[in-house]
């Protein structure tokens, strides 16, 4: 269960002499507008179905100004702002310009399907007690409407009066039911870490009430810290969902996922506490592609860090590693060549600071390769970056990269297309819960011919104030899919064969269900064989995952 400091590798730098990756489309997509992109603080960023229409939307804390919801109008090609200053608008509660918003995630606590949304207030307190509530909204009535303001759960003063950080989404039992992670930012004995779920018993779902409950204490999670960045997923577990914590003063936590819905704290043991730096974002990834989740994060103006779980892989060395005022960190495959990049979102603090992106190639008989790229458009050297998403809101199959700005100045939002990778293939995929909704927390695992696996967490808040999209999105390159593997919070698990018709599309896969026909099937990580004796062997053994048993839909 050790994570280990990454070993120091040379960082290969074609920032200059590359291609550039992003290329600014602001102008086209959003341009600045009072409706749409007005210029303001804006912070955290999450990416859900707010409107339950099949398609993903941006939700945008606004600090300063309204939180906006923008959505793709494939008409007229631009992203609107669908969160209107009109009272009889379904959206019009989610602006809540008061709540001077700063981390947002969103997904299903009750069980009906249907993500709510949470939204981290702070009402100007850095530290300590705020005097502004959060807000967790949910569309009821045929409209959004905030359940901490329901007289049940104002009477059990279970709303969140804290100056947070960010908000992720958990959850802890496996049930499909989520609590919310609230990382607060405490001063002194006010304000620990709070975990907000619904209390089953006392609610009544067929009449519309929530009873929401703060679990923090029950689940060993209520620690007193300067929290900030938050994320969600089998870190040390197999399947279940893990919390890592990165803090800006104290050690981080490491909140290892009993399985009875409590959590205990194994951050000294794994090598993760950092107790001399200040983390913001951080993310998930397996970049190695040995089966195992692997994290990386920034460090506010301390070394940025990437750690592997049980050896020592890599350190990030030089650019990679150096210090700068980071805010959001996120992996993904940009320009679907069938690697990860790792992009660094910087906020120009007493002077320019450029974002920052890197390529983590894996090796096949050594540790992976660190190349930083020429990040283009997306630099934004005089940037107040605070949140940003990556997400295919145009359905091209090519991520789209929207950042936000905020704290010192007020900007206008950014939005950057990917110039590379054009004629790569890609696989995008969304299991689901056994209610239908996104399976936050889920682990998505793609078999290619060439490069073997390559895992994917479904992202239950992540980078610094947001959340990522609800999707497993796979860079293909020239590689051949060949079967996808689903690996919900609660251990179930379910495989699909991949057919030639299944590339470049959106792959759903549900939740199996106790009375649907499966078939249990051994299968084995690229490079293997299975012997007489049930066991994959192979000479890349060490690199890939053993033999699992897994369900295979019909």
């Amino acid at each position: 269960m050790l994570l280990r400091l990454l070993m120091f590798l040379p960082v290969i730098s074609s920032a200059q002499r590359s291609e550039p990756m992003f290329s600014a489309i602001t102008k086209t997509v959003l341009p600045p507008d009072y409706d749409n992109n007005p210029t303001q603080l804006n912070y955290g960023v999450a990416v859900t179905d707010v409107d339950g229409d099949g398609d993903l939307e941006m939700f945008v804390a606004g600090y300063n100004g309204p939180n906006l919801v923008l959505k793709y109008n494939k008409q007229q090609k631009r992203l609107l702002n669908i969160a209107v200053d009109n009272r009889s608008s379904p959206f019009y509660a989610l602006r809540d310009r008061q709540g001077n918003a700063i981390g947002v995630t969103a997904c299903d606590i009750d069980g009906d399907g249907r993500e709510e949304i949470y939204v981290l207030n702070t009402n100007n307190a850095f530290s300590g007690r705020a005097t502004y509530s959060d807000k967790l909204f949910k569309f009821r009535n045929g409209r959004f409407e905030d359940l901490l303001n329901d007289d049940v759960n104002e009477h059990r003063d279970v709303a969140n009066r804290m100056a947070g950080r960010s908000v992720a989404c958990v959850d802890r039992k496996g049930t499909g039911r989520y609590a919310i992670y609230i990382a607060n930012y405490a001063s002194g004995s006010v304000g620990p870490h709070a975990l907000i779920e619904m209390d089953e018993a006392a609610s009544n779902l067929s009449q519309g009430v929530i009873v929401l409950s703060n679990v923090a204490e029950q689940a060993g999670v209520n620690k007193f810290t300067g929290g900030r960045g938050v994320v969600v997923g089998p870190v040390v577990s197999q399947t279940l969902s893990d919390v890592f914590c990165v803090n800006e003063y104290g050690p981080n936590f490491l909140f290892k996922n009993n399985g009875d819905g409590t959590f205990t704290d194994v951050a000294q043991l794994a090598g993760v506490e950092d107790p001399m730096q200040h983390g913001r974002g951080v993310a998930l990834a397996d970049f190695n592609r040995d089966g195992k989740t692997d994290i990386v994060y920034g460090n506010w103006n301390g070394p940025h860090r990437g750690k592997s779980r049980f050896r020592n892989m890599m350190m990030m060395k030089e650019r990679f590693s150096m210090p700068s005022p980071v805010r959001t960190v996120m992996a993904a495959d940009f320009d679907n060549d069938n690697e990860m990049e790792v992009f660094f979102n910087n906020i120009a603090y007493r002077g320019p600071s450029a974002n920052r992106l890197f390529r983590v190639s894996r090796r096949e008989h050594g540790d992976p390769q660190i190349e930083e790229l020429n990040v283009g458009e997306a630099s934004e050297p005089e940037g107040r970056g605070t949140g940003a998403v990556a997400t295919d809101f145009d359905g091209d199959g090519r991520l789209e990269l929207l950042i936000s700005h905020g704290e010192s100045a007020a900007q206008p939002l950014s939005v950057y297309r990917v110039n590379q990778g054009t004629t790569n293939a890609w696989l995008r995929v969304i299991p689901r819960t056994k209610f239908g909704a996104f399976a936050r927390g889920a682990k998505v695992v793609l078999y290619t011919k060439k490069s073997g696996p390559h895992t994917r967490i479904i992202d239950g808040g992540s980078g610094y104030l947001c959340e990522m999209e609800p999707v497993a999105h796979f860079g293909l390159g020239k590689d051949v899919a060949t079967n996808v593997e689903v690996y919900w919070p609660d251990g179930r698990s379910a495989a699909r064969p991949l057919e030639p018709s299944d590339i470049n599309r959106v792959l759903e896969i549900h939740y199996p269900r106790d009375e649907e026909e499966t078939v249990c099937v051994l299968q084995c990580g690229h490079g293997f064989a299975l012997n007489e004796n049930g066991r994959c062997t192979g000479e890349t053994q060490r690199r890939f995952p053993p033999c699992v048993c897994v369900l295979v839909l019909h």
